[in-house]
């Protein structure tokens, strides 16, 4: 068998991941074992917190509706209102209704208005 020698691939390969690793700290950026290490672990912490992503902002809308809401009547609850909301089949989502309540208060007190009556 004919003898391979990897020395364009090796040298390709390395640019790459150091090329990758640019921006990261201490040896992390210029060593390339230890440039590989940190990119396995970047990859896997992009990949778990693009899910983590949706809770937050999920999380973060039901913070401002809250806000919103004790604005208009200091009795009002996300919880409660929400399942009103529900009831009384507004289809709005929590993303437009914490901008509303956010950015148009005016708006979101409307919306409010036709959950309670």
């Amino acid at each position: 068998m004919t003898r391979v020698k990897k020395a364009v691939h090796a040298l390709k390969n390395r640019r790459s991941v150091l090329r990758q690793a640019k921006g990261f700290r201490f040896r992390r950026s210029t060593n390339e074992r230890a440039a590989n290490e940190a990119l396995q672990h970047a990859g896997a912490y992009a990949f778990a917190h693009r899910r983590d992503k949706k809770g937050d902002f999920r999380r973060l809308w039901n913070v401002k509706i809250n806000a919103g809401l004790r604005a208009i009547d200091p009795k009002l609850s996300y919880s409660r209102w929400i399942g009103a909301a529900k009831k009384a089949g507004i289809a709005l989502d929590r993303k437009s209704l914490a901008h509303l309540a956010e950015f148009k208060p005016e708006a979101f007190k409307k919306v409010v208005g036709t959950v309670k009556a």
